[in-house]
């Protein structure tokens, strides 16, 4: 699996609180929480990211509550993949159970900046960064790990294994 996005960059410790704000958990339609998403942190999020963007983060991506509402809003958004330094452990194991693909990277969050664009080559790990002309390698999920993923989250995964 390949993307190719703009960055969009935050900080440290990005709760799911500002992920998805709690006024919308009435919902688990995941394209209206698309609508709301980052909106605490990012007033213009949802009406500048395109199908594909990324998000790039620190570390703890994702800390907070436990609910799955924050990577489908990111999903729903149109973001094609998450790399942080790190993540929450409830959020990595959320991201991967509704099939939102991530990538923890140092180098590459300390040499992307906002609007950068990015490719990713999801399966070997490889991100691109075509602004600045720069690779950076992440350690890419096991295969059937990606195989979840891909298969767009881990119900559809057993729902294929099942058949």
């Amino acid at each position: 699996m390949e993307a190719t996005g703009k960055a969009f960059k935050y900080g440290n410790n990005v709760d799911t609180d500002v992920i998805i704000p709690a006024r919308y958990l009435n919902t688990s339609d995941p394209k209206e929480l698309g609508k709301h998403c980052m909106e605490d942190i990012d007033t213009t999020f949802v009406e500048r990211v395109q199908e594909g963007d990324m998000i790039i983060a620190n570390k703890n991506f994702g800390c907070g509550s436990s609910r799955e509402h924050a990577p489908l809003a990111i999903k729903a958004s149109g973001v094609s993949c998450v790399i942080a330094k790190s993540f929450a452990r409830i959020f990595y194991r959320n991201a991967i159970n509704i099939g939102l693909p991530i990538l923890e990277c140092d180098e590459a969050v300390d040499g992307i900046e906002a609007n950068d664009k990015i490719k990713v080559d999801f399966q070997r790990g490889i991100i691109f960064n075509e602004t600045k002309n720069e690779t950076y390698q992440a350690q890419p999920f096991p295969e059937f790990i990606q195989e979840i993923i891909s298969s767009g989250g881990l119900v559809s995964y057993i729902q294929k294994q099942m058949k």
